[in-house]
């Protein structure tokens, strides 16, 4: 087998994925958020392809990319060897162009550029364009729909102008000018693209997630507090689990009536949010309490955050639905402890993909300050994140016990965790009138 030498150029054609934005066609069948993280998926894994031949060959691999910064795309894919390098202005066949001939300016001999929508891609089939071009001017991959996945040259020629990127005969036509041009060129296999939901249903490997988010809320007695809370967190990216651990009031009944799915259990929240992420669907989980609203936009926010691959746990800001300066000064310094400490509350709205929660084995089985224990283990293995937007809790237990002593109680809590002491020796600092039951 012959393999590509350093003056060969791999280009990896795609785009920073965006909710909304990415993959627009899929957004009917995944929501605005599935359709994106498949889009991040199938980028990664071409990726991870072009590596695993760059890496051996000695091959230069170049990441050109639409949106996004060269920060954002190293936090996502890596550094080197990879080189990142914004695609230019115009349609798709001018981009493509001028990518193509860039390398060739930058002393490449061979240049081959694929697409990353192409979940059957393997290592032998980059190998396979670049010796092909050993004896041919031209290396194209064919897509079914018409199109083509991959595109190699051995001299810079525009094959592209005229052509109309959204029909069937794309393939064809760009053949076509390659031969006035007197190139020759060789065919790969042709594979499938991703690009619809047909597209997504003939692709058995594919298997997305039939949901991106899943949101957890723990709830005792929450009737007053939880529509609010289940409005904010309704997304067509999203389930609403809500966790009842044996309410008497009317808060089963409101979360029925508002879509949201129902998992019941003993009382206690570790216990709660650990039966409704054992339930999730979702590839991300959100754990949110019954009395904290969240920001408008919030799968945007929790989407970008985790798109830094060091990410394992991240939380919103902390505000309250109190305006006093008093209140605003505890915001200040919640917020201070959070993102220095790297120590976020459960009440800041905690988010981390599924994987990464079920290897950290979920919160310990611990009265108080399982949100404090978990983020502490997770922080040894990873970054802890803030996310721009606050999450709006509710100011009762400020109200209820007091600002100062709650800010003192918070204070010694995260301390205490801090420094090993054992959440059921600090459980009695917390307990509550016994008129006042709420999570």
């Amino acid at each position: 087998m012959v393999n590509p030498p350093d003056d060969a150029h791999l280009i990896v054609f795609g785009r920073y994925p965006r909710v909304g934005t990415t993959k627009t066609r899929l957004i009917p069948a995944l929501g605005p958020a599935g359709a994106a993280a498949l889009q991040k998926r199938l980028a990664e894994k071409t990726v991870a392809t072009a590596l695993a031949l760059t890496t051996r060959t000695g091959a230069r691999l170049v990441f050109c990319h639409d949106g996004g910064n060269e920060k954002q795309l190293r936090q996502w894919l890596g550094g080197r060897p990879i080189r990142y390098v914004a695609q230019a202005t115009g349609d798709l066949g001018r981009r493509m162009h001028l990518a193509l001939k860039s390398a060739f300016d930058g002393g490449a001999r061979r240049v081959v550029l694929v697409g990353t929508d192409i979940p059957g891609l393997t290592t032998g089939m980059l190998n396979q364009a670049f010796n092909a071009l050993q004896k041919k001017d031209l290396v194209v991959g064919p897509s079914t729909d018409g199109g083509y996945w991959l595109v190699g040259m051995k001299r810079p020629e525009n094959i592209f102008d005229g052509i109309t990127w959204s029909q069937r005969d794309v393939l064809e036509k760009t053949l076509a000018v390659a031969r006035d041009k007197g190139m020759t060129f060789h065919l790969l296999e042709p594979l499938n693209d991703l690009d619809t939901p047909d597209d997504l249903a003939r692709e058995k490997g594919a298997n997305p997630p039939p949901l991106y988010l899943s949101v957890v809320i723990p709830a005792i007695d929450e009737a007053g507090q939880l529509a609010r809370t289940i409005a904010t967190a309704t997304s067509p990216d999203a389930e609403i689990i809500v966790s009842d651990g044996g309410s008497k009031d009317h808060t089963v009944q409101i979360a029925n009536s508002l879509g949201a799915r129902i998992v019941s259990g003993k009382r206690g929240r570790a216990g709660q949010q650990n039966r409704g992420a054992a339930a999730a669907r979702g590839e991300v989980l959100l754990f949110l309490h019954a009395d904290t609203r969240l920001p408008c936009n919030y799968v945007d926010h929790v989407f970008e955050t985790l798109m830094d691959r060091r990410t394992l746990l991240g939380a919103f800001r902390f505000t309250t639905d109190i305006h006093t300066p008093a209140m605003r000064s505890v915001a200040f310094f919640t917020n201070l402890r959070a993102g220095w400490l790297n120590l976020p509350y459960g009440d800041q709205g905690l988010f981390m993909r599924k994987r990464d929660f079920d290897a950290a084995g979920g919160f310990p089985d611990v009265p108080i300050a399982e949100d404090l224990q978990l983020v502490r283990r997770m922080a040894r293995k990873g970054r802890i994140t803030l996310a721009p937007a606050a999450a709006v809790t509710s100011g009762r237990r400020w109200q209820r016990l007091g600002i100062l002593r709650t800010t003192i109680l918070n204070a010694i809590i995260a301390a205490g965790s801090l420094a090993g002491v054992a959440p059921r020796r600090m459980a009695p600092l917390y307990r509550l009138p016994a008129n006042k039951t709420k999570l």
